[in-house]
């Protein structure tokens, strides 16, 4: 097996899956408590019978949404707009939420004014 197909299943493997029917993502490096799932344990090594601990969805009910601290999207839209489809979803909340901090502040220094 070459070494780009096996870097590739091993990204597969890390990756994390996220319920569609109740938005629950398992994490393979939390594993899962409920069913005694250990940590490391990757999603394709699940039981069959496995359900999602939140809902009880089959494991068919879950999309691949990739490893942790990646950007969302697709990566071929990755290189366009000014930046912001390269940030992590954690990255793109504190630039939303900044930025409506910092008018709200602007707004709250209007009062200042005479």
């Amino acid at each position: 097996m070459s070494e780009q197909a096996e870097e590739a299943l091993e990204t597969q493997a890390l990756d994390r899956y996220e319920c569609r029917a109740c938005g629950y993502v398992y994490e393979p490096q939390k594993g899962d408590d409920k069913y005694d799932i250990p940590a490391g344990t990757a999603f394709a090594e699940l039981p069959i019978n496995w359900k999602c601990p939140v809902c009880t969805a089959k494991k068919v009910a879950f999309a691949n949404i990739g490893p942790a601290g990646t950007a969302s999207g697709f990566k071929e839209n990755l290189g366009y707009g000014l930046g912001v489809n390269k940030l992590t979803p954690a990255q793109k909340n504190i630039l939303i939420f900044g930025a409506l901090a910092l008018g709200f502040l602007f707004f709250i220094s209007l009062y200042g004014l005479q």
